[in-house]
């Protein structure tokens, strides 16, 4: 078992690069680039941040502008999606800040919003089979040479230079990363997914799973076909560019046909794990903070100001995900912000292991991983999940059936 001395807190004095510090001492080990290759995204962590991002979240134009590529000026893209994976900010929260914005933005915006409530909605129902195609298999590409994301190609360096570099992506490019990678060059997409999941910060199981197997066609039907019309319409100066202009690889569309059918998971009206509606059991002596809610809203965290709080960074899972380090500094930041306000032990280890002797209050979460721990650890205290639409029983089989469902 590990205890580790908490992340230096930006809020204390501390610089960014005290909590790269911190982060490959500790951690180093676990990170994809190794102790000395620990750099920081384009993202800070931490609650302030996450305050300050919503502040001044203005969506007006975005539903023009949502897809826009370059210049970044043109970008209409919110980039509150790190802040809400890791409940910094909440959907309901997220939902209301945007009640004044023009209709058609608001409407749009808050349709991504639902889009990101359906992915944990469908993520909760099946778990980790939605790391296997739900309705179709991959379809067949042509003939396709070299590597799935090609560095002659100006688009595909620029992007998958963003995603390395930043640790963030607009969701037009993510599509153009995930189709170019399974549709086009026919690559395995949970490959690809996996690729997406070690760097991007707002990486979740399942947002990025429903992402690809939206494009590739395995939950959808339909592959998402990317060419270049994509890129001169959203990013015209990557084309010009790049030393491919005259011969470009994906100057026509790809094939669309989907992939033979698949017997999946039952996707249809049917129970979906929700968790508790109201606070179940009590005394908790000590809050289990997870990664999917680490902010200060966090219900059981919020439930007792005084009640210290504890979170295990999963050393045997880190070990097999090899994460960026991006990801890494976000979860330090974050909680060296958390510990200079309240009492915090950040500990390095398996999680049922280092939590066994503790009383523990909690918040419920969506993810196949908490319920296997919380079995195991037996929490006294579980607080609801904050949902925007709570689980009704619907169908899940496509974001517009059960969008139908609900009442929001």
């Amino acid at each position: 078992m590990s205890v580790l001395q908490s992340p230096p807190s930006v809020a204390d004095g501390a610089e960014q690069e005290d909590v790269v510090r911190w982060v490959a001492e500790h951690l180093g080990h676990l990170a994809r680039e190794g102790a000395d290759g620990i750099r920081p995204g384009a993202f800070a962590g931490g609650q302030a941040a996450a305050d300050a991002a919503l502040a001044t979240l203005d969506i007006t134009n975005y539903a023009r502008r949502r897809s826009e590529v370059l210049p970044e000026s043109r970008r209409g893209a919110s980039r509150m999606s790190p802040y809400i994976r890791h409940g910094l900010l909440q959907l309901p929260e997220v939902w209301k800040a945007v009640g004044d914005a023009p209709p058609n933005d608001r409407r749009r915006y808050r349709d991504e919003l639902l889009w990101q409530e359906y992915a944990r909605h469908l993520y909760a129902r099946v778990g980790p089979s939605l790391g296997a195609p739900l309705r179709n298999e991959q379809p067949a590409a042509a003939a396709w040479e070299g590597e799935p994301w090609p560095s002659r190609m100006r688009c595909m360096e620029h992007v998958v230079g963003e995603l390395h570099e930043n640790g963030w992506l607009v969701n037009q490019t993510r599509m153009w990363l995930a189709s170019q990678w399974s549709v086009r060059a026919g690559a395995e997409w949970r490959d690809g997914e996996d690729e997406f999941f070690v760097h991007l910060l707002d990486g979740s199981r399942a947002a990025n799973r429903l992402g690809w197997q939206w494009t590739v066609g395995t939950g959808s039907g339909k592959p998402y076909g990317f060419s270049r019309w994509q890129v001169q319409k959203r990013a015209p100066q990557l084309c010009r560019e790049c030393a491919l202009s005259d011969a470009c690889p994906i100057e026509d569309w790809p094939d669309g046909s989907r992939g033979p059918s698949v017997d999946g998971p039952e996707l249809g009206r049917a129970e979906t794990p929700a968790g508790p509606a109201a606070v179940d059991g009590s005394g908790g002596a000590t809050v289990w903070l997870t990664a999917e809610s680490l902010g200060t809203g966090d219900p059981a965290l919020a439930a007792d100001p005084d009640r210290p709080a504890v979170f295990v960074f999963d050393e045997p899972l880190l070990r097999r995900l090899r994460l960026s380090g991006k990801r890494l500094v976000f979860l330090a930041e974050t909680l060296g912000e958390l510990a200079a306000t309240r009492r915090l032990e950040v500990r390095l280890g398996r999680v049922v292991d280092e939590l066994a002797d503790y009383e523990l209050a909690t918040t419920w979460a969506p993810v196949p991983g908490w319920a296997t721990r919380a079995g195991a650890l037996r929490p006294v205290e579980v607080h609801p999940w904050p949902w925007l639409a709570r689980p009704n029983g619907g169908p899940v089989r496509s974001y517009s059936a059960w969008r139908k469902s609900l009442k929001v």
